[in-house]
């Protein structure tokens, strides 16, 4: 018998079914360091997933408990669309992916695992990420510790809002 050792698993197994509490909602209330939550703005929220398809695999949810698109307002819209634009800004510059998957699952026949509350996948993508592991074992090998990942797109973001908050304000001093 082989032996795939995936010890973060454990985790997940003993929560499962535990919290029915929404995992977006949560992360809006929560602390940051909890909830794996690499950005906030005025009306969205990302995250790591934490169960991901690939390295830096983030999901940005509008911080109102919303199941669709068109119950998003025109200020939601745009400051999720900014608040994406940012997230593969960062992830360009901590992992240079080749390519992205961006989509949003709506409905449970669509793949949604949490329907009742919209978000978006970011999924970085390389050519060769998907070797022999998910083809013959059906396992993804994600190379980076979730806390490191974290930690690198966290100091990213904060670079980059830095930067783009002082070429639109040069007065401004960021702290």
């Amino acid at each position: 018998m082989r032996i795939l050792w995936a010890p973060w698993r454990m985790a997940y197994i003993k929560d499962a079914g535990k919290s029915s509490e929404c995992i977006f909602c949560r992360a809006v209330r929560g602390s940051d360091e909890d909830n794996w939550v690499i950005y906030r703005s005025q009306h969205s929220v990302a995250m790591l997933n934490i169960y991901p398809y690939n390295t830096a695999h983030v999901m940005i949810a509008p911080k109102r408990h919303i199941p669709r698109l068109e119950l998003l307002t025109s200020e939601e819209v745009l400051d999720i669309h900014e608040t994406l634009t940012l997230m593969i800004k960062a992830i360009e510059k901590e992992y240079s992916p080749q390519g992205y998957n961006v989509g949003i699952n709506i409905g449970r026949i669509a793949g949604a695992g949490i329907e009742e509350h919209l978000h978006i996948h970011v999924v970085p993508r390389w050519s060769g990420d998907t070797n022999f592991m998910p083809v013959l074992a059906g396992v993804k090998v994600i190379p980076e510790d979730l806390k490191k990942t974290y930690e690198r797109l966290r100091n990213c973001i904060s670079t980059l809002v830095r930067s783009q908050s002082l070429s639109k304000h040069p007065q401004k001093i960021l702290r």
